[in-house]
């Protein structure tokens, strides 16, 4: 590989997040070992990349195009579950799992490799993306065997408005939110996990960045974080992405996703509001689209 290179979004995290910075000199070796293991070549990485992990292109004994991840695993294990759900959708919509290693700050995926790779955002114009994310989250709405090891969404959803409310209280006024939408979009995001009707194995960080031209499917997801829950809340994260339109008509793209997707336009606007509190905090856009969507 030459000289060990860091892709660029790896190194500004490492840049705030001391852990991460730490554990960046180990990544050399940990690399060389899942290389020997797995008899593969390593390329250089993909520039930018992650924000959390190492990937680059890696070709096996056979010749066979894959990719190589290694990741920093945080303490809060967003990503705990990335292979469990890849192994579980088996290449439907997603990348195939070809091997795991797992240390004890970090984890390492074999994957297939995309060709020819490009992201979704780069590809089309977001109201072709909405149809390209409405049309593959159907196919990893499965539902998980039992024994599986996936978290309950609300779980997640409980973390983060905690999270929300020491933040709000420390804030500068400026950065706040009015506090009675404050207060309502967090009993909406504790309540919303368990009025659902239906149970699915979520993506949740399913976005045109995380989306990726292929040939064996025309688009194949990447980067999963798996949870168990309401399907409505997994059209969030793309429309997060959408800054010109949600700024504009946020309700108007809540309505849209939820008719690509077949699901309950009340409930896709209700997770709307409520996350756009969740991350309000020193987010004007984010508190625009909260009081766009505010209940009456």
């Amino acid at each position: 590989m030459g000289t060990f290179q860091v892709p660029r979004y790896l190194a500004e995290t490492a840049a705030r997040e001391r852990d991460v910075a730490a554990w960046l000199p180990t990544i050399p070796e940990i690399v060389a070992g899942l290389a020997d293991r797995w008899s593969l070549r390593i390329d250089a990485p993909f520039e930018p990349g992650g924000q959390c992990s190492w990937t680059a292109p890696a070709t096996d004994a056979s010749g066979s195009a894959l990719v190589l991840k290694v990741a920093f695993r945080f303490a809060g294990g967003d990503e705990r579950d990335e292979a469990e759900g890849l192994r579980a959708w088996d290449g439907n919509g997603a990348v195939r799992l070809h091997a795991v290693s797992d240390g004890e700050c970090w984890y390492g995926l074999l994957l297939e490799r995309c060709m020819p790779g490009t992201p979704l955002g780069r590809l089309l114009p977001e109201p072709d993306q909405d149809v390209v994310v409405a049309g593959l989250l159907p196919r990893l709405w499965g539902r998980a065997h039992h024994g599986h090891p996936f978290r309950p969404l609300a779980e997640i959803c409980a973390t983060w408005a905690d999270e929300f409310e020491a933040g709000y209280a420390a804030a500068p006024l400026a950065d706040r939110i009015d506090p009675g939408l404050a207060r309502a979009g967090m009993a909406l995001f504790r309540e919303l996990p368990g009025t659902a009707t239906d149970q699915v194995l979520l993506c949740t960080d399913l976005h045109a960045e995380n989306v990726l031209a292929a040939s064996r499917q025309p688009w194949l997801v990447i980067d999963p974080k798996p949870y168990i829950g309401d399907p409505a809340y997994d059209v969030l994260q793309h429309m997060l992405n959408c800054d010109g339109r949600l700024a504009i008509n946020a309700a108007g793209l809540a309505g849209r996703m939820a008719g690509l997707a077949g699901l309950d336009p009340g409930r896709v606007r209700a997770w709307l509001f409520a996350r756009a509190v969740q991350e309000s905090v020193g987010s004007p856009l984010l508190r625009h689209v909260a009081q766009q969507l505010a209940p009456g």
